[in-house]
């Protein structure tokens, strides 16, 4: 096989699985590690993909690649709503206290739900918490919840206000439930997400809340990105639409967080 077709198919297999390995590679190949290497080394100048120890991964797949929140709205639609719509029970009609609605996708789906809550009785009062412009819009809706809007700068690619005076204000609150959003579940790395300023958000919300659901589809489990913002042993539940692999499913079981599939 010539260098230049070996490059070819080393290409379409990252772009197929996300990630390779050196050792596969060379088995398939026939050829020495270091060549792998060689050829991992010009896809990456070439754009292609990005190495990392053992093997390489889809340029794309980088620790602080974000995406919008109007493009990742079409992506996993079908599981975030399942996941939205399972994060409901822990929210009946004689649910009454407060909680707090992280920035993202399935925390707005989520969201949507909130808007057409309804209390079982004329005097009970849900509190939302959020700093998520997006998701205040939606329960804003609802003339039977109490809006907390946090303040802050507003980053525009998640419509999520940032910065020293959200934390403040965060640090006077405590909501019975917060709701999370991630943009990785590691085994090891806990909870991420690719900006510091929003993870430091997403930190003081984990903390603060007397128990913390992460809302995360099947996509972002194993996955890494730049920032934790919480270890397993922070969240209480996590609400997603598929079976973790081994290894992620042990640390959860160790870190005693109860897995709801959606």
């Amino acid at each position: 096989m010539h260098a230049e077709e070996r490059l070819e198919r080393v290409e379409r297999i990252v772009a197929e699985s996300g990630r390779v390995a050196v050792a596969e590679l060379a088995r398939r190949f026939d050829v020495t590690t270091e060549t792998v290497r060689r050829d991992l080394a010009q896809l990456e100048d070439r754009g292609i993909l990005r190495r990392v120890h053992g093997g390489a991964v889809a340029a794309s797949n980088s620790s602080r690649v974000e995406v919008s929140v109007s493009t990742r709205r079409d992506i996993n639609t079908d599981a975030k709503a399942r996941i939205a719509q399972a994060a409901m029970s822990l929210i009946p009609s004689t649910f009454s206290g407060a909680i707090a609605i992280d920035a993202g996708t399935t925390t707005a789906l989520f969201a949507e739900h909130i808007a057409r809550w309804r209390p079982a009785t004329t005097h009970q009062t849900l509190v939302v918490i959020t700093n998520s412009l997006s998701v205040a819009s939606i329960v804003s809706e609802n003339s039977d919840v109490e809006l907390h809007m946090l303040g802050g700068r507003l980053r525009g690619i998640t419509s999520a206000a940032v910065g020293a005076s959200t934390l403040l204000q965060l640090s006077h609150l405590s909501p019975d439930i917060a709701f999370m959003g991630a943009n990785g579940v590691h085994a090891r790395f806990g909870l991420s997400t690719p900006d510091h300023e929003e993870a430091a958000v997403k930190t003081a919300l984990t903390r603060g809340a007397r128990r913390v659901v992460a809302l995360v589809d099947a996509s972002k489990l194993g996955e890494e990105t730049l920032v934790s913002f919480a270890d397993l042993g922070d969240v209480d539940t996590l609400i997603t639409d598929s079976e973790p692999d081994p290894e992620l499913t042990s640390a959860l079981y160790n870190a005693e967080v109860e897995v709801l599939l959606a």
